[in-house]
């Protein structure tokens, strides 16, 4: 390998790396919830947000002034772009307690913020393993993996939007869980489709 091949990988687990932070820190802020210290919530959770763009960032620099890339161009930048969409969509969450005034959490919200964590947990193994795809014997069972939890994040927002219906009491607060849970379901998405990119790319390199 290249010697300026690395930074890619490199770049790849840093942001990976930060996802894994973020997400686990969304569960610590979930069980500890207080509504009033959610701006400081925010603030922190915009860091690692800003980290990963930053990252971005020089992925998209790099990317800029490269000759040649270990593999195409096309599908760096569309790796990079998923990672960020994972840290996007874990601030939003959030975000989206504060826009609504969300005063206690849903014991189901910290379950689906754990998944998550087991998400991005595989995600930073993914990428240890990218660099040498060529020769990784365990890439593809960590592709399935997330894959998995993808799933057990689909049969999770069932049952859980299921339940919000049936026990609806209050409209407001009824639909800005449904919007809390989709911020969810789309950050599990967005941890699938990088597990996918990878897949992609190897296919199309071996």
């Amino acid at each position: 390998m290249a010697k300026g091949d690395k930074f890619y990988y490199e770049n790849f687990a840093a942001c990976s790396a930060l996802a894994k932070k973020a997400a686990t820190y969304l569960v610590e802020c979930l069980e500890n919830y207080q509504a009033e210290n959610l701006e400081n919530m925010l603030k922190e959770m915009h860091a690692y947000e800003h980290s990963a763009d930053m990252k971005k960032h020089e992925m998209n620099e790099a990317l800029a002034k490269a000759f040649v890339t270990p593999v195409d161009r096309e599908d760096l930048d569309m790796m990079s772009q998923q990672l960020d969409t994972v840290l996007d969509m874990l601030e939003e969450v959030l975000q989206k307690l504060y826009i609504y005034n969300i005063k206690t959490i849903e014991p189901a919200a910290i379950e689906y913020a754990k998944h998550l964590v087991k998400g991005c947990d595989i995600l930073c193994e993914i990428m240890a393993e990218f660099e040498n795809f060529k020769k990784s014997k365990n890439l593809h069972a960590l592709i399935i993996a997330e894959n998995d939890v993808e799933e057990e994040c689909d049969k999770l927002y069932l049952t859980t939007m299921h339940e919000l219906t049936k026990k609806s009491t209050d409209v407001l607060v009824t639909l800005s869980w449904y919007k809390i849970y989709d911020c969810f379901e789309a950050c599990a998405d967005a941890c699938e489709h990088v597990s996918e990119c990878v897949g992609s790319i190897v296919m199309k390199n071996i």
